[in-house]
């Protein structure tokens, strides 16, 4: 993948993986939107990276995912590269009779519906650039899960099938469609602190970045790279011993 001079829609944009993403495309040279539901933290994050565009819409609501990918394309028609990043975890026990469904809900609704609600929205217009792409950010668990986010593991493995069928099918109209598969990384996803064992944020972009660049189509890095190579016998290892705490 060529890093510059692209027109990139980046959900989850304002922190975490998604902005140290966004900050690598645009000092390689492209033009970056990144969407969150949070105007705040959304300026805090242009405060840093005074050329980042920032864009409010919560990716959870479809009307609000189908004006966001309307605006994109009328505002910036060179539009050529959507990376879905936004995502939440919860920890979830599955046995809990009290548990509220619209939570759980949630989680199934950011991380699998909406992209591929906006990767469907925007194939129309992809189809029209040169050098096209939509870049699907998913999680070593979607190989292997974790019990204890049992929703996240599960939404994350689906939009890791959902990317292949989608390559599969896009392989005709030129659009590229590229895996990130990140390990746990020191950020806030599930709320602060629960990911400080994590790999550095930075450590995991460059890495990330510098094979995208090379041309990979499918990008782990640490214990995720182990994770997307392993047989299925070292998948149910690695399923006892993440799970067997």
């Amino acid at each position: 993948m060529n890093l510059a001079q692209n027109t990139i829609l980046l959900t989850g944009g304002a922190s975490g993986i998604g902005l140290a993403l966004a900050v690598r495309f645009l000092q390689a040279g492209s033009t970056v939107i990144i969407v969150g539901r949070r105007a705040d933290k959304l300026a805090e994050a242009q405060q840093l990276h005074p050329a980042l565009i920032t864009r409010v819409a919560d990716v959870a609501d479809a009307a609000e995912r189908t004006e966001l990918a309307r605006w994109a394309t009328a505002t910036y028609p060179n539009l050529n590269v959507l990376v879905n990043n936004a995502g939440i975890q919860n920890r979830v026990q599955l046995t809990d009779e009290n548990a509220d469904w619209d939570t759980r809900r949630q989680e199934i609704v950011i991380n699998v519906e909406a992209p591929i609600h906006l990767a469907t929205l925007l194939i129309p217009h992809l189809r029209q650039q040169a050098r096209a792409a939509i870049i699907n950010v998913t999680s070593g668990l979607s190989f292997s899960p974790a019990a204890f986010v049992p929703i996240y593991s599960a939404t994350k493995a689906a939009l890791h099938s959902f990317t292949l069928s989608l390559r599969h099918q896009l392989k005709p109209t030129g659009i590229a469609v590229l895996e990130i598969v990140p390990p746990a990384v020191n950020t806030d996803l599930g709320g602060p602190g629960l990911h400080t064992f994590g790999v550095d944020v930075n450590e995991f972009a460059d890495s990330v970045m510098a094979r995208l660049a090379a041309g990979e189509e499918e990008v782990g890095y640490g214990t995720s790279e182990q994770a997307r190579l392993a047989s299925r016998a070292e998948l149910d290892e690695r399923f006892r011993m993440m799970n067997n705490r």
